[in-house]
């Protein structure tokens, strides 16, 4: 069973306890506590949060990023100090998954003064009415790996175990693994053993709450201030172009969407990507972003996510996945529009 963002909270909350446990005993060295002392002073910053090496190797080559030349290493990550326009920031490369983004930028608000938070990447696209190079800037973000898997014989009118407790839901709805089977006879109804998965929400536990006292999120909105900044981002000049002789059909554009999801699961599915667009309205599809929009919710700090389409998730050629391609490019967009809005959210 795959992991969710629930089993990555609990981990997370072992980690924090470990880290405390360390700093005691002093296997945290003097040198990166008193860097992290000196950073604070310095706060408040933008977190910058990146999924990629490919996706923050355009930032740091940026003219418009202006190093300070200070990094602080700590658990596995790298948070490298900088200027964008008047802002400073905080780089941070997360890896892949929803487990490393959240523990990343659970690291951001516990370690330092941070006002804010803007994540970036590439993204699968589920909307038919987007291309490959375009920037989406989803309003609510959603986690749709988190499913209840229904045993065989039960179907919608079923309740499901522990629902009655607040522990599972109906009312986020289901995938029928039945309606995708194929080379199947004429018959006017059938049947598949894996039944139906629910979508379920995420468990959660606000900063400012009463501890242990859960609260449920599946869709999280964006801070509706960055989001105003944003939307005057769509007139900004995109790549369209790899080369001389590679070039997208549609000149890229900045667009703001109404939803974006995350999932343990790199998609390259057309029957999946049609459903997921039909079910829920979503347009960007990756493996991190809904962890870093929960972060900030139960943290009460203020974020926005850009994600640069590379792919159709499925959608295209049956040959191979248009990322193979176009990574670079929607790597390069996502960056453009990246230290626009900071430069905007600096004025």
């Amino acid at each position: 069973m795959a992991m969710t963002l629930r089993h990555a909270f609990v981990m997370l909350l072992a980690l924090m306890l470990v880290l405390d446990e360390r700093q005691a005993d002093g296997a945290v060295s003097a040198e990166v506590q008193k860097l992290i002392h000196e950073a604070k002073l310095n706060g408040p910053y933008v977190g910058v949060v990146i999924p990629n090496l490919f996706e923050l190797s355009p930032l740091l080559h940026n003219p418009n990023f202006t190093s300070a030349n200070f990094t602080i290493p700590f658990s596995g990550r790298r948070f490298r100090f900088g200027a964008i326009g008047e802002k400073r920031v905080i780089l941070v490369m997360t890896g892949l998954s929803l487990i490393n983004a959240g523990i990343t930028t659970q690291l951001l608000p516990t370690l330092f003064k941070i006002e804010g938070v803007v994540h970036y990447g590439i993204a699968g696209n589920a909307n038919p009415s987007l291309n490959i190079g375009d920037v989406t800037i989803p309003k609510y973000w959603s986690q749709t790996s988190l499913w209840y898997w229904q045993r065989y014989g039960d179907g919608p009118s079923d309740e499901l175990t522990l629902e009655s407790n607040g522990d599972y839901t109906r009312e986020l709805g289901f995938l029928k693994f039945a309606n995708f089977t194929t080379n199947v006879t004429a018959s006017p109804s059938h049947d598949n053993l894996l039944n139906n998965v629910w979508y379920q929400p995420e468990e959660v536990f606000f900063i400012d709450g009463t501890p242990e006292q859960r609260q449920h999120a599946f869709w999280v909105p964006v801070d509706s201030k960055y989001l105003r900044i944003a939307k005057t981002l769509a007139d900004l000049k995109l790549e369209g172009c790899l080369n001389s002789t590679t070039c997208l059909d549609e000149q890229p554009r900045v667009v703001t969407v109404q939803r974006g999801t995350s999932g343990s699961v790199f998609l390259d599915n057309a029957a999946y990507r049609s459903f997921i667009y039909s079910k829920f309205n979503v347009s960007p599809v990756d493996m991190e972003s809904a962890s870093v929009a929960l972060i900030c919710l139960l943290q009460r700090v203020p974020f926005i996510i850009i994600r640069a389409l590379s792919d159709l998730a499925g959608g295209g050629s049956a040959e191979s996945n248009e990322a193979d391609i176009f990574t670079s490019l929607a790597a390069n967009n996502a960056v453009t529009v990246v230290i626009e809005f900071i430069k905007q959210l600096s004025a």
